[in-house]
């Protein structure tokens, strides 16, 4: 058996044994692992035409399978009660509402590849549309509410290189060879790809037999109907060299008469996300223009049906859209995006007035305080989103007209209200250039500014992401054992308009060490973290910036350095983005500059490494692969550094914190790691810890 399984083991039956060594005698008050179990999260929030009704997906954690649970539920919006929607034993999800709001359309998996059902309100009954041999995206009804129109992925042969002989009946063989010959073969999440293309279906809202209706050597985007049900509009690279291609998809429309498909844009740079406007003469769209940079805001843009004077809405707004979608009167356009490390939605009108109408969109996810969420409209002009806060994970919440947030659930209450929580605080931090650095401190549970704290500098990923006021059990669990973390978004983070973005451009993860450490001396002037005593850590983005900061100081007593990028030369041709991630955050291949590759790579910066480092990372982490962490690992033993390295079988890049016990037993490493170095040693873990 592998070390790192024993170990993640070893930190699983530690809680476990220390839990049962004495029975507990209160309630602890403590945030403590085994409360990741009973939280539940709000996510992909939809309400029904008319407004009365919101489906919504409940993310649950179960104990017994150690996996969150996905189940639709149901908001009566006027009395703000709920029920369960959909009654399929496995998990529910992408629950959408038909065009006159009598059935519900969604996907649900009962032990076999996820399926197409439709709902019919007034009865309640639940009838299985498809019988597919993969699971369905997308899903979109058509303006009738006659057919369904979805995305699957359709496999073929693959490649072919030679044969083997022919095996005699009964005999028991080696499994074939495997021949790869795309550039991208391997995804995070997905593991080795087989082979195939995700194309367009349409099935009757009744049931049947699918309709394909795109084909070819090409991965389609999601479906858009027009308003006449005659066509379908979707973003997609249909291109000879469409592999080397990283952001230069069009929308295209697809006839359903004649199966003939146009392309409505031609830009050098991604069009996406069609969506048709009431009258069925427009199209609003999100794209850029490629600069070859490794970020680009997404602009806003409205074209005709037929792609004729595109036209670029709202200019003066320097904010990356995220989802768009229009009023029912035609006369502008709701649309999200990340602004101050939260997402808020506005109204964008035809003439490019923005009308802010909430900066409160939140539900990143459990783990870390990323900015996130989203959102649907109402034809009465209600929008129902998701909403989170510091002490709360993400709830569903509605604003109509003038009126303020409505909150209507409150997933966490009995699970929350019983633990004390850290406090979150904000600090007016400056880089030396005189560059504001968002920053805050979540401060542990009854703090009391009479003395500094052990304080941890956690970082977030991406880079191009960004950190606000949200819920996070890694704090939380951070906090409970006494530690202050701060977070900030340094420059290159999103939501701050696309200069601030471009301040990392070609220069990553060097030009952030600056802002960072001003965060840190930021949390340290405020009497907030002790000087002697600081940590850091980050994923990905962040673990890649963990590696570099111990390479540059050792003001750090210690440090973890999760799923990082340590060799940008190997991460560029083994990650599962080959073709962006040399040309736009590298500007070259390694072969042609392979300088610029060494410069920013931590590896180059290993001879200069004292700080105590562990190292952190998922098994079938495809995007920052465990081969970077293993090199990190490795230099540091021959080095002689203090380190360790956590492997979290099973995991993806994205998928490192999926299974609770996992998230829970790697925060508790990391919290166990720095307690090692921590000065004066923290006291040893009790119940439950």
């Amino acid at each position: 058996m592998n070390h790192w399984r024993v170990a993640l083991g070893a930190l699983a039956l530690g809680i476990s044994a220390a839990a049962a060594a004495a029975p507990a005698t209160a309630p602890d008050p403590r945030f403590t692992g085994r409360d990741l179990f009973d939280l539940s999260l709000a996510s992909d929030p939809q309400i029904s035409p008319d407004g009365r009704w919101i489906a919504y997906v409940r993310r649950s954690n179960d104990i017994m399978t150690d996996k969150a649970r996905s189940s639709i539920w149901l908001i009566d919006v006027a009395s703000g009660s709920q029920r369960p929607s959909v009654a399929e034993d496995g998990d529910s999800f992408s629950p959408r509402w038909s065009p006159d709001g009598r059935r519900l359309a969604y996907v649900a998996a009962n032990g076999a590849a996820p399926q197409l059902y439709v709902k019919w309100m007034d009865s309640g009954a639940s009838a299985r549309i498809t019988g597919l041999p993969d699971s369905p995206q997308g899903i979109a009804w058509s303006p009738s509410g006659r057919q369904i129109a979805y995305l699957m992925t359709v496999p073929d042969d693959g490649a072919k290189l030679g044969a083997a002989p022919a095996k005699p009946e009964g005999a028991k063989w080696a499994e074939p060879l495997e021949i790869i010959d795309k550039v991208t073969y391997r995804a995070d999440g997905a593991g080795y790809l087989k082979p195939g293309f995700d194309h367009i279906f349409v099935v009757d809202a009744l049931g049947g037999a699918p309709r394909q209706l795109t084909f070819g050597a090409y991965s389609d985007g999601e479906p858009e109907w027009t308003r006449d049900g005659r066509s379908i509009l979707f973003g997609a690279v249909r291109k000879p060299d469409w592999e080397l291609i990283a952001l230069d998809s069009e929308i295209y429309r697809f006839d359903l008469d004649t199966g003939s498909i146009t392309a409505l844009t031609s830009r050098n740079g991604p069009d996406f996300s069609p969506k048709v406007s009431p009258d069925g003469r427009r199209v609003a769209y999100l794209g850029f223009d490629d600069t070859k940079k490794g970020f680009d805001q997404a602009n806003l843009y409205l074209m005709g049906l037929d792609g004729s004077a595109p036209q670029r809405i709202a200019p003066g707004l320097d904010r990356g859209f995220e989802q768009i979608e229009w009023s029912a009167d035609g006369r502008s356009i709701i649309g999200a995006y990340q602004q101050d490390g939260s997402v808020a939605v506005s109204r964008i009108g035809l003439d490019g007035r923005v009308t802010p109408l909430t900066v409160n969109v939140g539900g990143g996810g459990f783990d870390r305080p990323y900015a996130g969420g989203g959102f649907s409209l109402a034809n009465n002009g209600t929008i129902a989103f998701t909403t989170d806060t510091p002490g709360r994970p993400a709830d569903v919440a509605i604003i109509r007209g003038g009126t303020g947030l409505r909150r209507l659930t409150d997933l966490n209450q009995t699970t929350l209200s019983a633990k004390a929580l850290g406090g979150l605080t904000s600090l007016d931090v400056r880089a030396p250039d005189g560059g504001k650095v968002p920053t805050w401190v979540l401060l542990p549970p009854g703090y009391k500014q009479d003395r500094p704290l052990p304080a941890i500098l956690e970082i977030h990923g991406g880079p191009y992401a960004s950190y606000g006021p949200h819920f996070s059990t890694d704090y939380q669990l951070y906090n409970a054992a006494g530690y202050a973390v701060i977070y900030t978004n340094p420059r290159g983070s999103t939501g701050y308009g696309q200069a601030f973005a471009d301040g990392i451009e070609k220069t990553y993860p060097g030009s952030d060490f600056d802002d960072l450490m001003a965060a840190v001396d930021g949390a340290v002037a405020a009497g907030i973290a002790d000087p002697n005593n600081l940590f850091v850590t980050g994923g990905s983005g962040g673990g890649i910036l963990t590696a570099w900061i111990v390479g540059k100081t050792n003001r750090f007593k210690a440090a973890a350095a999760q799923k990082p990028v340590i060799n940008w030369t190997s991460m560029a041709l083994t990650a599962d983005g080959p073709a962006f991630f040399a040309p736009y955050w590298m500007g070259a291949m390694p072969w042609e500059n392979y300088q610029a590759y060494w410069s920013r790579s931590p590896l180059s910066l290993i001879g200069n490494v004292k700080t105590p480092t562990l190292v952190v990372v998922g098994a079938e982490d495809y995007r920052t692969p465990v081969s970077e962490s293993e090199q990190l690992y490795t230099a540091l033993k021959l080095k002689g550094v203090p380190t360790t390295l956590v492997k979290v079988p099973g995991a993806s890049h994205g998928g490192i914190a999926a299974r609770p016990s996992q998230s829970a037993a790697k925060a508790s490493a990391i919290i166990a790691w720095f307690d090692r170095y921590r000065s004066p040693k923290a006291p040893p873990p009790t119940a439950g810890q």
